[in-house]
């Protein structure tokens, strides 16, 4: 117990670490509160140390053997590959690039993403939120990167419009990240539960579709024969962790991608012409598309898929924090910002798009209990040597789709039962916290069990209400203001204290 200045005595809290990735089960502190004893000096007190007084590492800090490093940080990349290659090949396609060029954008961003995770996960100086956060290019900037290729007449700028824009987002991001991070006041339990939920809930339709096959238009898209495949691998994984322990157990997902991809062959699914296609060696030269141009419009549209970004971060970090017990607090948000929206505005110098977390891998980072920020920052190594080394990227593109969409049901469907275990915890006995998680989940899925819902209004505002996962963050934060915050202070003065009731009883005798 620690005795404060006040007279008032202030417990020292510890909690258990439940980390699997130690061979003890140690004790973590919350905080290292100051002690002030009778008269004397503050002093510090220290965290627990192990019997040979080393200081106890946080699973998040740990390193592990450089195999399993290896191993977890390929399974992280395999997670979020498909998100990463799908933007610049959209956006490509839209403009109407050669192959070559194609492949180099692709490339591009592989690269600009593990950079941007590397900025993430191991920091420099109030840049990174040094947690195992997975940064790639955000999706939700493809709706409006196509639209500023349909409105540029000459398809040759398109690109450097875009990066121009995406660079001046990126570095307003910059600037607003540490008053954007002040939002963490209004994100209880019942707000990041309820979208964390929304995440889990908003991937699944992305591993659905990945589940149907590479080709919606295509006549076989959907057919048993992808099912079966995206049934086969979900089957692998679901039976690895049931019947296997330890290293195979953590990396199931890996090995069922490895798997189902080695079934497929034999049903023709399985494509490895990107393999003898691609080069060996090639680097992402600065501004290949072109010096970057500045058009209001462009940049506007770009600042608001920031905002949105900036949001889905801020909800992703708070679910990561969760997950890996490690409470994301408002330092640590602010920096995560940082890194995301620096990310962001380095990204176009090499050819690459807005960057953000990925919701996706935090569904493996609950799924294996593999907590190490360093695993994660591995697996952005392995991103930039993909960049650099076009053939290397391909291996990863040779997992066929149902097979990805098998794996993602269980990644995916992780994210949202951890947002449930928040919710149990948020106090849903009470009608209010009930009301806001159902109006705010009901808002979030709109999107996704109907798409054309908004398409009445502008595009630019479509680019929000689109999103699931803002619009519901936006409802969930609102309603809990609401019910939780606005008029309880004139409530309370409504209602009489019982010894003041006495008081006026008695005076009035």
């Amino acid at each position: 117990m620690c005795a404060p200045r006040n007279g008032l005595t202030r417990p020292i809290h510890w909690v258990p670490s439940r980390s699997r990735t130690t061979a003890h089960h140690l004790l973590k502190p919350t905080s290292e509160p100051t002690c002030y004893p009778p008269g004397g000096a503050a002093v510090t007190a220290h965290p627990v140390t192990h019997p040979d007084s080393q200081p106890v590492v946080h699973p998040v800090d740990e390193k592990l053997p450089a195999l399993k490093m290896a191993t977890t940080g390929l399974q992280h990349v395999a997670a979020m590959y498909a998100g990463v290659v799908a933007p610049p090949l959209i956006v490509g396609a839209a403009i109407g690039l050669s192959g070559t060029e194609l492949t180099f954008l692709t490339g591009a961003c592989l690269f600009t993403a593990g950079l941007a995770t590397f900025l993430q996960t191991l920091g420099i100086w109030k840049i990174g939120a040094r947690l195992p956060f997975v940064n790639g290019v955000t999706f939700a900037g493809v709706a409006p990167m196509t639209a500023i290729v349909a409105s540029t007449e000459g398809k040759s700028d398109a690109l450097p419009i875009i990066f121009g824009a995406v660079m001046v987002a990126g570095l307003l991001g910059f600037i607003a990240a540490p008053f954007f991070s002040k939002a963490i006041r209004f994100f209880p339990p019942v707000v990041t539960g309820t979208v964390i939920t929304l995440i889990g809930v908003s991937l699944l339709p992305v591993a659905f579709g990945w589940a149907q096959g590479p080709n919606p238009a295509a006549h076989d898209y959907g057919s048993t024969r992808f099912l079966g495949l995206a049934g086969l691998t979900l089957l692998i994984v679901l039976l690895l962790r049931r019947f296997t322990t330890g290293f195979v157990k953590q990396i199931a997902v890996l090995l069922g991608l490895v798997v189902g991809t080695l079934v497929a062959i034999p049903f023709g699914v399985t494509d490895f012409g990107p393999v003898t296609d691609a080069d060996v060696v090639g680097f992402p030269t600065p501004f290949h598309f072109g010096a970057p141009q500045f058009q209001l419009a462009a940049i506007v549209s770009m600042i608001v898929v920031m905002v949105v970004s900036m949001t889905e971060s801020t909800a992703d970090m708070l679910a990561l924090g969760e997950i890996v017990e490690r409470p994301a607090d408002e330092r640590t948000i602010a920096a995560g910002l940082r890194a995301d929206t620096l990310g962001s505005a380095l990204s176009p110098l090499f050819n690459g798009f807005m960057c953000s977390a990925f919701a996706q891998n935090i569904g493996l980072v609950a799924m294996t209990r593999i907590r190490s920020r360093f695993v994660v920052a591995t697996g952005g190594g392995f991103l930039v040597l993909m960049g650099l080394c076009p053939m290397a990227a391909s291996l990863i593109a040779v997992v066929p789709r149902p097979v990805l969409g098998g794996a993602g049901v269980v990644l995916f469907g992780s994210v949202a039962a951890s947002g449930i275990q928040t919710l149990v915890r948020a106090g849903l006995d009470k009608d209010n916290n009930v009301l806001i998680v159902a109006v705010s989940l009901a808002v979030g899925i709109v999107p996704i069990t109907a798409p054309d819902f908004y398409h009445a209004f502008p595009e630019t505002v479509r680019i929000v209400l689109d999103s699931g996962i803002s619009t519901g963050c936006v409802a969930a934060v609102v309603l809990n203001l609401l019910f939780n915050h606005l008029g309880r202070q004139r409530d309370a003065q409504d209602v009489t204290h019982p010894m003041e009731a006495g008081e006026e009883i008695a005076a009035a005798h």
